[in-house]
């Protein structure tokens, strides 16, 4: 099966010995570098750079005709967005120096290690597609508009973060380095990693696994499938998911679970893009992009030796993080009308209309469970509707098994749990200045409704009006 181009932009071995071209070709190949072009003679190179699109140069010093030297000066000269390394017989200190200040990004003696050929190369390529990217970013941040906004279909949001985010997904899809999308549970991270695929253009399957509590064996099976006769039972070979998803995309679901057994398999994936089926001695190479999520810290379990830090600095070479609903409450609107409708087109009903209390109820609840949370309390609501508005009732009953959650300081805590406490600076006020003070901050959160606001504090409408009447009167 052949391989996608890789590096997308080529690179450009310039040597005055054919078989030096040859072996500098078959190392980078081998190195999953497959784009490569080749130049024998270097009176021909600046007219290659002007026909080709060239992201990096392999430049011998010395050839007949142009010196390697001067060649450099002319091609940063007229191409400063070109990387250049130099690669020579000369091992001489100067002549290295003179080189670099002249703008060469790295300097090779030959005979040049292979691991050393096919790491520099890969480290310039990174650097290149890393500016692009960010030019890229820049563009779509000053355009302010999304050249496919169709890839995000399913992600309904009018929130700045959100869009934001979409513009650098944009950036980096057609990127083969892996993607670390990050957030809490139900934030939408698979839907990221989807619209990633759609807009990578890679013509193979998305195919998602989770992780979590998934031993050494099953994910090594799973991932790189086996070959007859590997283990007892195993009567005919089978295909992993890494094979299924060739040329496409494969989402690693919970990484954060992931053992630390399976981690140094999935390291040499993403590292070298190869794999060893069970029972075979022979290496695979894989032709998929790589994104991983979690809703983890993936920082902190390196830090304490749970995750290795050589994937985890892989894994992130792009990374997403989705802002949990509570710090995006202008959608709520905008997503309880694509849940009601699509709960509605389910479940063969009519889209009903809902009181605008709701929406003040819905932004008053710290939604643990966030976007897929408030979708199951639509499909919950709407299944047992039957008047033409609908009622909040199912909505209250799902937050009242969650009462007393509330935001502090990015985390859900619930106030009558002994191991969480309100912050209060400052003398410490009197019950009855405690009590003005929630009133009326419960107020603020419903807009002055006196119904929700009694439910809010968890007491009825008429204690809420006796205590706002004694307000009024001593004001």
């Amino acid at each position: 099966m052949p391989l996608p181009t890789f590096p997308q932009i080529a690179i450009l071995i310039v040597d005055d010995e054919a078989d030096i071209l040859k072996s500098f070709e078959l190392t980078l190949k081998t190195g999953g570098i497959n784009n490569v072009l080749k130049c024998q003679d270097a009176r021909q190179v600046m007219a290659m750079l002007e026909d080709k699109n060239v992201c990096a140069v392999l430049l011998d010093l010395s050839m007949p005709h142009i010196s390697g030297e001067k060649l450099l000066q002319q091609i940063l000269g007229e191409y400063p967005d070109i990387s250049v390394i130099v690669i020579t017989g000369d091992n001489e200190v100067d002549t290295a120096v003179r080189c670099m200040k002249l703008g060469a990004v790295d300097y090779m003696v030959k005979p040049v290690e292979k691991s050393r050929l096919v790491s520099g190369v890969k480290k310039v390529v990174e650097i290149h597609e890393l500016q692009n990217q960010n030019q890229l970013l820049k563009e779509k941040i000053l355009e302010g508009k999304l050249a496919r906004p169709e890839a995000f279909h399913e992600m309904v949001t009018n929130n700045k973060t959100m869009l934001s985010l979409f513009q650098y997904t944009e950036s980096i899809a057609v990127s083969p380095q892996p993607v670390l999308i990050t957030g809490e549970t139900g934030v939408g991270k698979e839907l990221m990693a989807r619209a990633i695929h759609a807009l990578s253009g890679r013509t193979g399957e998305f195919v998602c696994v989770n992780a979590a509590g998934i031993d050494d064996n099953v994910f090594a099976d799973t991932l790189f499938g086996h070959v007859k006769g590997a283990y007892t039972g195993a009567d005919q070979a089978r295909k992993g998911l890494v094979e299924k998803a060739s040329k496409g995309t494969l989402l690693l679901d919970e990484i954060g679970d992931l053992s630390l057994e399976s981690q140094v398999k999935l390291l040499r994936l993403v590292q070298e893009s190869e794999y060893f089926s069970i029972g075979s001695d022979l290496a695979k190479t894989s032709n998929v992009r790589i994104i991983v999520s979690t809703n983890l810290d993936l920082n902190d379990l390196q830090r304490s030796g749970k995750f290795r830090k050589d994937l985890y600095y892989r894994l992130r070479a792009h990374h997403i993080h989705l802002p949990p609903l509570r710090e995006r409450l202008e959608d709520l609107s905008l997503l309880l009308d694509h849940f009601l409708g699509e709960a509605a087109n389910r479940l063969e009903k009519s889209p009903p209309a809902y009181p605008v209390e709701l929406i003040t109820l819905l932004s008053n609840y710290a939604f643990p469970g966030n976007v897929r949370e408030l979708r199951t309390m639509v499909y919950d609501a709407l299944s047992t509707h039957k008047t033409k508005m609908l009622s909040t009732g199912r909505f209250q009953e799902h937050m009242k098994e969650n009462q007393g959650s509330f935001i502090k300081q990015g985390r859900i805590l619930d106030p009558f749990n002994a191991s969480s406490s309100l912050q209060i600076s400052g003398p410490l006020p009197t019950l009855k200045q405690a009590v003005r003070v929630l009133i009326a901050e419960a107020m603020k959160r419903t807009r002055q409704n006196q119904s929700m606001a009694a439910k809010l504090l968890g007491i009825t409408r008429q204690t809420l009006a006796r205590n706002l009447d004694i307000k009024g009167n001593e004001e």
